[in-house]
């Protein structure tokens, strides 16, 4: 593939309104973006979407930049990449530091789609062009939580995640439901339940949700299958899944029947497109999560999302959700309920370079020739 250089740009950005869920507030939102190079000068282009604080995953800005700069980056160096398969067997000696890693292979993803001259989408396979749009609320307050959905059921959003935890789940939840008897429906827990609190999560059978996301804690897989026994209501695992062996295990105990891939969690593109594989060969429904992204990794986000199996619309808004100005152009638009894939090389967005350098507070660039 020709690499020539690698930069990392890391980005700061306020959100438009701050964004609740069970662990806390978020006003303001880091990344770090990857710029790959090859000699020819086309540039492909990922994201790293990992927090700046660990309550998500253990990853942070902070952690991820140390890894991808001291760690991966040099194992790009001494070996010659013919195809973005080879980026994640590559970094096998780097345990983990999954987001770290996605960065780097989701922007030789883009930039090998621009050098077969088509979108990325096509070439990992995709099928739809059109991808249908879901939304996340928080819960706040009732009030605000049915204005925000009635906004986004007016945009044409199929689908709202709401945040929920044991102090703001039943009651919010049966409101929204009363306002909306036809609207899709996920409670997203993020894993703020444990197993003593069933009776409370059985409550939310009556209120005909999609799912509940991530009830108990990242490594309750077991528990998930005593708790799934005694719901009605689909479990789907979010933080619980990194890899496909992960989902193996959970389809194999029983532990839920719905999956929420996210790229950068799964520790790239390729795994993710794996998962999606085994879902649909083993009857497992599977959908793409959001982290609060800019645009580059929602662009990735789409990409992914038109492969056959992703049947239940994505945490995939518009820029102008979050943003007053993203960091691509054009910017994600939801258009009637979903969002039509370019068919331009790559992942079909540009860099909105004036932008990238506003919100810019540290960049280098490193070489990978040899």
């Amino acid at each position: 593939m020709n690499l020539a250089s690698i930069q990392l740009n890391l980005i700061e950005m306020n959100l438009k309104k701050p964004f609740e869920n069970a662990l806390g507030v978020i006003s303001k939102r880091q990344a770090i973006i990857i710029a790959v190079k090859d000699k020819e000068g086309r540039v492909g282009y990922g994201e790293c979407v990992a927090f700046s604080t660990p309550w998500y995953t253990e990853e942070t800005v902070a952690t991820c930049y140390h890894i991808l700069k001291e760690h991966l980056i040099p194992i790009l160096q001494k070996h010659v990449i013919q195809h973005p398969k080879q980026v994640l067997p590559l970094f096998s000696s780097v345990r983990r530091n999954r987001m770290a890693k996605a960065a780097i292979e989701t922007s030789i993803w883009d930039l090998y789609a621009k050098q077969m001259n088509q979108p990325l989408w096509k070439v990992i396979g995709g099928v739809n062009q059109k991808v249908p749009a879901g939304v996340v609320v928080g819960t706040s307050s009732v009030e605000q939580a049915l204005a925000q959905i009635n906004e986004f059921v007016n945009e044409g959003y199929q689908r709202v995640k709401v945040k929920i935890s044991p102090v703001q789940d039943y009651e919010i939840l049966k409101k929204i439901r009363e306002n909306f008897p036809k609207l899709e429906l996920i409670a997203d827990a993020n894993s703020s339940y444990d197993l003593e609190e069933v009776q409370a999560l059985k409550r939310l059978d009556d209120l005909d949700l999609l799912m509940i996301e991530q009830p108990l804690d990242v490594d309750d897989i077991v528990q998930h299958r005593l708790l799934q026994q005694q719901l009605k209501t689909p479990i789907c695992l979010d933080e619980s899944i990194g890899s496909l062996k992960d989902v193996k295990n959970a389809h194999e105990l029983g532990s839920c029947s719905i999956i929420n891939v996210k790229i950068g969690r799964v520790g790239g593109l390729q795994e993710s497109i794996a998962i999606h594989d085994y879902c649909v060969g083993n009857g497992m429904k599977v959908w793409c999560g959001g982290m609060l992204e800019f645009g580059i990794s929602r662009a990735h986000n789409l990409a992914l999302s038109s492969l056959p199996g992703f049947t239940i619309p994505g945490d995939i808004s518009s820029s102008s959700r979050y943003w007053d100005e993203d960091i691509i152009l054009p910017e994600i638009v939801v258009k009637n309920g979903s969002v039509s894939l370019s068919c331009e090389p790559g992942i079909g967005v540009v860099m909105n370079t004036k932008r990238l350098s506003e919100v810019t507070i540290n960049e280098e660039e490193i070489s990978l020739l040899k």
